[in-house]
């Protein structure tokens, strides 16, 4: 990008941008344009828009239209409301009109964003919930059907480091936007001019921006406990079980603890990870993904002696576990093999209970395991497969609910990503339900005499060995797009005839949809083993992602055999991708 060009973009920042912060970063680096590196800089927060993408936004927090700050959220919050009045024009003229919901996360600024979004709303005459402090993007998603609203924002970049801020966007139901609503979103976002703005005390004079805090709080809690199977169990059981958990710095805390607690359960926090923090001092990455996320609390589970050690992401959305082995030590438990844990807990205790309907289905992601739908199908129920992304897995939902797609009865959506849903009063992953659920889940196998390790490892002598690994290679800066299309580019011209050794028999390419799914720059490559591997750009980052699943049979061989097989041909594969992304 030409230097007059950068110049000139941030000047018209400057001039549009109200927070001083905000500004004076983009002043002072303006003052020193000569340099080379503040003009690197310059080019880098100016280059593009921060994108509003199918999802929202996402980005390093900052001045500069390729950064996440007040401006920026302002105007795709404009945006956001020209869409809904146009969508809906006799409810926007109608007394009492549209309604939002805001919720808001630990991060650096969230708080100030949520509100800067709450008065763009009021503006715009959209009556406006705000949370008085953080809350989970779960309960966002409940409030929105809770409070019968039309639109909900989230302010979170869920697990990104510190630096980051993003905005995830709502629809009525409670779920994230998708097409047609997310384009249409993404047209009025790019086609803002002038934001309307109201200040807060106007807001609340005119009854458009509205605080909550328990009128949502209480309900949600109540539903994540009505949805346990057990609750005998658990008030039998109880005092034998040891649960340390941590919220990573964020806003699982308010929630877990509580609704625990009032099953009697004993929860430890771990006390140095337990309240909201943006620069998540004691971790690298905020995610249960990472190994190292739960160092602090394994540790603390160790000397507690602990049953199961949680852990939720800084929005709570997510949620991982490690769990005691029989050598005492901790062993972590994968997305998918806790998604495979619960569909069979699931469908188990409906089963036992007498309430497995015998349309009965769960949803999982054309990147999880394989293992779910042998897990289902062992109770005689289905496995569907969406796009990568919990909105899909709201969107099959509600396709069930219209008695669209074979109008199945939903019981359980997850992802690879450390994502559960085990609720249609949410429409999006919930760690504060799936950490209630969890509980109880190792509860009932204790009290047939098993761990939840050793309940897997029944399922995989049902099933066969389940193994999965992901690949991901950053790709930042003004060139990282271009790159990352070009590898895409590359497979789909010039297709691989085997990765890891093994034949690939065939190849699935999303990109103007398949097998009735939509759209998405996504690349699967079966293999004639059985082995699935898929290639994506992220949605919310500047990476590509690799996920490869592979199944061995164990039949009279034994466990480790089969293990030993898998990594086998898992190490091949992640081989022949670095080859193609570096590193």
């Amino acid at each position: 990008m030409e230097k007059a060009a950068v110049i000139e973009r941030a000047k018209d920042y400057i001039s549009k941008e109200r927070d001083a912060g905000f500004r004076s970063q983009v002043e002072e680096l303006l003052a020193k344009a000569d340099s080379s590196d503040a003009l690197k800089e310059l080019e880098d927060r100016f280059y593009r828009d921060l994108e509003f993408g199918t999802g929202g936004l996402r980005g390093v927090i900052g001045g500069g239209y390729n950064r996440m700050n007040t401006l920026v959220v302002k105007s795709a919050t404009q945006g956001l409301a020209s869409y809904l009045i146009k969508t809906f024009p006799q409810k926007a003229a109608a007394q009492g009109g549209l309604k939002a919901v805001i919720a808001f996360d630990s991060r650096h600024y969230s708080a100030e964003f949520a509100e800067a979004a709450a008065l763009i709303f009021a503006a715009n005459g959209i009556k406006t919930w705000l949370f008085s402090s953080l809350r989970p993007t779960p309960e966002l998603s409940f409030a929105i059907r809770q409070l019968g609203c039309d639109t909900g924002i989230v302010v979170t970049a869920s697990h990104n480091p510190p630096q980051y801020n993003g905005y995830k966007a709502y629809w009525n139901d409670g779920s994230q936007v998708i097409p047609p609503h997310d384009t249409g979103i993404i047209d009025e976002v790019i086609n803002v001019k002038t934001i309307k703005e109201i200040s807060k005390q106007e807001a609340f004079n005119r009854g458009l921006l509205i605080i909550i805090d328990k009128e949502v709080d209480e309900p949600y809690q109540a539903m994540v406990k009505s949805k346990l199977f057990r609750p005998d169990l658990i008030k039998e059981k109880a005092s034998e079980v040891r649960i340390v958990y941590t919220p990573l710095h964020g806003t699982g805390a308010l929630h877990v603890e509580k609704v625990l607690g009032d099953l009697g359960l004993k929860v430890i926090t771990v006390p140095e990870q337990r309240e909201g923090d943006g620069n998540f001092p004691t971790v690298a990455f905020p995610n249960p993904e990472e190994a190292a996320a739960l160092d602090m609390a394994i540790k603390l589970g160790v000397k507690e002696k602990a049953d199961v050690v949680m852990a939720t992401d800084p929005d709570a959305d997510r949620f991982g576990i490690a769990v005691p082995g029989k050598d005492g030590n901790f062993a972590l438990v994968t997305g998918n093999q806790m998604g495979v844990l619960l569909a069979d807990y699931i469908f188990l205790s409906l089963k036992e209970l007498g309430k497995l309907a015998k349309n009965a289905a769960m949803v999982n992601s054309i990147v999880t395991t394989g293992m779910q739908k042998k897990v289902a199908e062992y109770y005689g129920c289905e496995c569907y497969e969406c796009l990568t992304g919990f909105k899909w897995i709201a969107d099959v939902m509600r396709k069930w609910e219209n008695g669209e797609a074979g109008g199945k009865s939903y019981v359980f959506g997850t992802e690879e990503s450390y994502g559960y849903n085990i609720s249609t009063d949410v429409r999006d992953k919930d760690g504060v339900s799936a950490a209630a659920l969890t509980a109880e889940m190792t509860l009932y196998w204790r009290s047939k005499g098993k761990s939840l390790l050793e309940r897997l490892d029944e399922l995989y002598a049902l099933c066969g060995y389940w193994q999965e690994i992901g690949i991901s290679k950053y790709f930042k800066g003004p060139e990282g797009p271009a790159i990352m299309d070009g590898i895409m580019e590359e497979y789909r011209k010039n297709p691989p005839k085997t990765l890891g050794g093994i034949t690939i028999t065939k190849v699935r390419d999303f990109k103007n949809g398949a097998d009735g799914l939509p759209p998405s720059d996504v690349l699967q490559f079966f293999l004639e083993d059985g082995t699935i591997v898929s290639a994506r750009p992220s949605g919310t980052e500047p990476k590509i992602k690799f996920y490869a699943t592979c199944c061995a049979l164990i039949g009279s061989g034994s466990l480790e055999a089969a293990k030993a097989e898998a990594a086998r041909k898992l190490d091949a594969i992640k081989k022949d991708i670095r080859a193609v992304i570096g590193d």
